[in-house]
């Protein structure tokens, strides 16, 4: 929680005194009309996300636009800024930040897959990697569930594209104005993929109920997307969390939800198969 300098404040011409924000896990500075973060992404992430945020347009949504330094730079002193949007984040607000995700989603289908995904090495890549299959879930045998989840995946046919894997508290509403959307976390996914993180964070973070995933049905295959989602949050918390115990079962949110996802998936395996009908069962009659 360490403030922005007065020399980085001043270097993107923000207001002094910044003022802390909420989430964004309590590193975001308001300074006048721009928000502050420690730098936490490469120098070429950040001039590809500056690009991106001033040629993607939507009436559904709004985004932040980069901020640069007097000298054009897009960091200083290991800070980064971008425009401060109004609104707030709130919970419960599921189906609405799916429905905003999904029209920035449909927005960005065209963009191309940026080359720096192959080297983020953060908790969060991992996590991806492993939910998809590009790392073996062998080598995260001791995280709770993954193994379960894992073998719960089935097979999706469905097309990868740039998403932001991080929708559900990086959505902000205000009254009378498109919902805004913040903190862009890149993925190269199928974009069901982002609602399914949604819907995890949801049912593990926010008391939702199991209920959510029927408000969503227009999303076909849903399941092995929840399966996914559910391995990729499971792993990139155990990999922050490395050293701690596991936790118990009465105090691990995500048993539940992975109980609910399983069941989930082995219902919609159930409904795919072919009934089976007796050998001696009297045909149809026209």
């Amino acid at each position: 929680m360490t403030p922005p300098p007065r020399s980085v404040v001043g270097a993107f011409g923000g207001a002094w005194p910044p003022e802390l924000l909420g989430g964004g896990e309590g590193r975001s500075w308001r300074a006048g009309d721009i928000v502050l973060k420690p730098l936490d992404r490469s120098v070429e992430e950040l001039e590809w996300q500056a690009g991106l945020l001033a040629r993607v347009r939507g009436e559904a949504f709004r985004l932040p636009s980069s901020v640069r330094t007097a000298e054009g730079a897009l960091n200083a002193d290991g800070w980064y800024a971008t425009a401060f949007l109004t609104g707030r984040h709130e919970p419960g607000r599921w189906p609405d930040i799916i429905r905003v995700g999904e029209a920035f989603h449909a927005a960005i289908a065209t963009e191309r897959r940026p080359a720096f995904l192959d080297r983020r090495t953060d908790p969060w890549a991992i996590g991806d990697r492993v939910a998809w299959g590009d790392l073996p879930v062998s080598d995260f045998a001791d995280s709770k569930h993954v193994a379960r989840l894992a073998a719960a995946r089935r097979p999706l046919d469905a097309s990868d594209q740039l998403i932001h894997g991080d929708l559900t508290g990086n959505v902000l509403f205000a009254e009378g104005l498109p919902p805004a959307i913040i903190d862009l976390s890149p993925y190269w996914r199928p974009a069901p993929f982002a609602a399914a993180v949604v819907v995890a964070d949801a049912l593990v973070w926010e008391g939702a109920d199991v209920a959510l995933v029927a408000q969503i049905g227009h999303i076909d295959r849903f399941e092995p997307y929840l399966v996914r989602a559910l391995i990729y949050r499971a792993i990139t918390d155990w990999i922050i969390r490395s050293g701690d115990a596991i936790r118990a079962d009465h105090d691990d949110s995500y048993l539940p939800v992975v109980e609910i996802a399983i069941e989930l998936c082995d219902q919609a395996e159930a409904s795919r198969q072919p009934s089976q009908k007796p050998s001696d069962e009297p045909t149809a009659r026209g």
